[in-house]
């Protein structure tokens, strides 16, 4: 009985091969096959149930596009003439200036020269650096 159980488990044990467990994985961004990225990005878009509807371009007709190049156009020529009323024919020259509601400080420094600009009503600012030539 012995010598049936020992046969028995010796032959079992030559049709048992093991092999090593390896993980691959698919995702491309995680060492995965390069190959698997369009099935992966098809795959979510596919599964995606929201649509971002503020990226959707909407086409202008000829009218509100000729319309939109005029207000921008006159615009254009408005600040063109408050610039060159505000700092004449030199351009920017450090001071402090008013705007409306826009607080606008110019000052050398060591980047070059530096505008603050504040909006006095919201309190948001911006700082632009002109660099010297």
């Amino acid at each position: 009985m012995k010598l049936l159980f020992s046969l028995s488990i010796f032959l079992f044990s030559l049709s048992i091969f093991a092999q090593d467990l390896v993980y691959k994985p698919k995702n491309p961004a995680f060492g995965g096959d390069t190959f698997n990225y369009q099935w992966m990005i098809s795959s979510a878009e596919s599964q995606n149930k929201f649509k971002d509807t503020s990226t959707q371009a909407t086409e202008l007709t000829e009218l509100e596009q000729f319309t939109k190049d005029l207000n921008s156009q006159l615009l254009s020529s408005v600040s063109r003439s408050l610039f060159t009323q505000q700092f004449g024919t030199e351009g920017i020259s450090a001071g402090s200036y008013v705007f409306g509601s826009l607080s606008v400080e110019v000052y050398p420094s060591s980047g070059g020269l530096t505008v603050d600009i504040l909006d006095t009503k919201t309190g948001e600012q911006t700082q632009v650096i002109i660099p010297n030539q």
